[in-house]
């Protein structure tokens, strides 16, 4: 088998959570780029279907089904679909977010309690009781690839105490699960992205967009498609043998090497008006109204 070989994934089933826009729109797309049949696994029902289709019509199988992550009877429900209507189960994708829900965060002694507990629940919590369900039907196979999505916010206090706190608990999830799968030939991993211009970002004012531009050592905002070579390869026989990452994705922003904006000498491989690409497509196809610069208030 030839290098380039490891990383197509022709006969894998892969499922995406939250993969009816943004980054798992993106990742549902690259993944059937590299050859798998995908589920499109998301709540919303006319933007998932809208990828389904999408996956269609470059001729991989692709089904949409429905589920609320947080539920574990959807969870169990969401897998035994994929097994029944794919034919089993190689690759998961636990990306299931609902966006921001704050433009400034409040102070911990403030922060409500029951936004703590949306948070757990939905980016701990929901990828704990997806990959419960998902290395079940894995080890019927022999093997398989999980990849969670934490953030950069396991590694830097940037975000709300919930926020940060519950990524950097996907981070250790993802180590502890990767310690006890390896057993069953089942490569767990996270990615943790920077700020990246999907639809949880349509709020920020363009001043905050050239700010966290001006930030990044590579020089532009991150977009989906940054995060795809990454999933690829952790999704690939490419990464058989790495195990319990956590991969910064994130264009160099935690390296911390500045006190004011970076310097360019040379133009970023990114143009501002190819950053927004991506962003408008999801705002047009959620029927959100916007500006050319994909900023809305909605």
């Amino acid at each position: 088998m030839g290098v380039l070989d490891l990383f197509r994934l022709d006969g894998r089933v892969a499922l995406v959570t939250g993969a009816g826009q943004g980054i798992g729109r993106a990742y549902a797309l690259a993944l059937a780029e590299a050859g798998a049949d995908l589920a499109v696994c998301d709540l919303n029902d006319r933007t998932g279907r809208a990828v389904a289709a999408e996956i269609s019509a470059i001729g991989r199988r692709a089904i949409f089904v429905k589920a609320d992550v947080t539920r574990a009877e959807d969870v169990d429900a969401m897998v035994a679909a994929v097994e029944r209507e794919l034919g089993g189960l190689d690759i998961a994708v636990n990306n299931a977010w609902a966006g921001g829900r704050y433009l400034v965060s409040p102070p911990a002694e403030e922060f409500p309690v029951e936004d703590w507990d949306f948070t757990m629940n939905l980016a701990l919590r929901a990828i704990f009781l997806c990959c419960k369900a998902e290395t079940r039907a894995m080890r019927k196979r022999g093997r398989g690839k999980i990849v969670n999505m934490a953030s950069m916010s396991a590694s830097i206090a940037n975000a709300t105490i919930a926020y940060c706190s519950a990524k950097a608990g996907v981070v250790m999830l993802t180590k502890r699960l990767a310690a006890e799968w390896g057993k069953y030939n089942i490569n767990v991993n996270c990615i943790s992205p920077s700020y990246t211009l999907s639809p949880a970002r349509r709020r920020d004012p363009q001043e905050n967009r050239d700010h966290i531009r001006s930030l990044h050592p590579m020089g532009w905002h991150e977009r989906p498609e940054d995060l795809c070579g990454t999933l690829v390869y952790l999704a690939s026989d490419a990464s058989n043998y790495v195990t319990g990452r956590d991969i910064l994705v994130d264009g160099g922003h935690t390296l911390n090497v500045w006190l004011s904006p970076l310097p360019r000498t040379m133009s970023p491989l990114v143009s501002p008006e190819e950053e927004i690409e991506s962003l408008t497509h999801d705002l047009e196809v959620l029927g959100i109204p916007h500006d050319e610069k994909g900023v809305t208030t909605e």
